[in-house]
């Protein structure tokens, strides 16, 4: 059996580490909003190279939070890609915000920055482009155009922990930026966590606010806020893993390396990443017409796939007053008929990647 993830590996070699700070929330007594959510908020703003990182509850929290921080709320549109997981959508509307879509590039899935000015109306406040599978967005185009109109723009970086653009990493570029630590992440915390990144004080402090019940000083709120807050053993948790994220992520690129050289000359249309873009490669996602047939073929050989993501936000039930139809993003709808992420993770040996490849090959005759 080839697992698609396996985070009990990564326990394997850490868990002493993790054991070790656990106990030490344990012993000092103090659960929620410590000295463990300092200092990782400390440390991982180092990490991503922005002045300040502010713990939230969840990746979906941090965007509401990053744009209401930003003053997005009830009536304003906020722009994202219509392939994307459909927590991107319940950040933005957690706000009372509109979402509006636009679809994706054929080649990287990322937002299509030539069609995102047309998307823009009198209403339009802020966009949030998806770093999807860890390949970064066209960041300076969607800066320019968010400039020229005025609009903030908030980073979601749920998939892309170290990626970087021109030297860069995701997070830098935006207003804002909303990171998640679920366990499959990148940086996974053991249990739910997120962040939102900001060089911007005033920003920073505001989501300080928000996610505590909008509390400036204790029992005093300037806003209703909300409970988001990321607590002090997954803290700890992140403290220990964050040093090894740029070993697990070279270790990804080497791995999803291999699978490129592995299926040239296939049928598949496999990542590419654009110059000066360097994907946190949180998935190796490849794309076939057959893509049924091939996930059921991997899956009769005992190797885990994953559909990253069968149904575009347009044609999700949840959205369906947004108004959109079938037709209205080809790209992605495209995307959705075709992807399967392959098995992809740091403690991955070598062999299995040479499994998946000669499975595909067979499969493909």
């Amino acid at each position: 059996m080839i697992p698609f993830g396996d985070l009990r590996a990564e326990f394997g070699e850490i868990g002493p580490e993790i054991h070790g700070a656990v106990n030490r929330v344990l012993e000092s007594g103090w659960f929620v909003l410590g000295e463990e959510v300092r200092a990782f908020e400390e440390e991982f703003s180092s990490f991503v190279g922005v002045n300040h990182a502010v713990g939230v509850g969840n990746g979906t929290d941090a965007i509401q939070l990053a744009l209401q921080a930003l003053g997005v709320g009830a009536g304003d549109e906020v722009i994202t890609a219509a392939n994307t997981c459909v927590p991107t959508l319940t950040g933005i509307c957690a706000t009372g915000a509109v979402p509006r879509l636009v679809d994706v590039t054929a080649d990287t899935l990322v937002m299509d920055y030539g069609s995102l000015e047309k998307a823009i109306t009198d209403r339009t406040k802020a966009i949030v482009p998806v770093h999807l599978y860890g390949h970064p967005c066209p960041m300076s185009s969607i800066m320019a155009i968010a400039g020229n109109k005025n609009l903030v723009v908030v980073e979601d970086c749920a998939q892309a922990h170290g990626a970087t653009l021109g030297g860069k990493q995701c997070g830098t570029f935006g207003h804002t930026a909303a990171f998640s630590f679920y366990p499959s992440k990148n940086l996974g915390a053991y249990g739910d966590g997120g962040a939102v990144v900001t060089s911007d004080q005033a920003v920073a402090d505001k989501v300080t606010s928000l996610r505590n019940y909008g509390q400036t000083e204790r029992y005093y709120h300037d806003d209703p806020g909300v409970n988001s807050r990321l607590d002090e053993i997954q803290a700890a948790i992140l403290r220990t893993k964050l040093p090894y994220l740029k070993k697990w992520n070279e270790r990804r690129r080497e791995l999803a390396s291999r699978y490129t050289e592995g299926l040239k000359n296939t049928p598949l249309t496999i990542p590419v990443e654009e110059p000066g873009a360097e994907s946190s490669w949180h998935l190796y996602v490849v794309r076939t017409s057959n893509r049924d047939g091939l996930q059921q073929h991997l899956k009769d050989k005992g190797i885990g796939t994953v559909l990253h993501y069968p149904v575009p936000i347009h044609l999700q039930k949840a959205f369906a007053a947004m108004g959109y139809v079938k037709g209205d993003f080809p790209a992605s709808e495209q995307a959705c008929d075709e992807v399967l992420s392959l098995p992809l993770y740091p403690y991955m040996p070598e062999e299995h990647v040479d499994t998946v490849v000669k499975a595909i090959r067979e499969f493909f005759g």
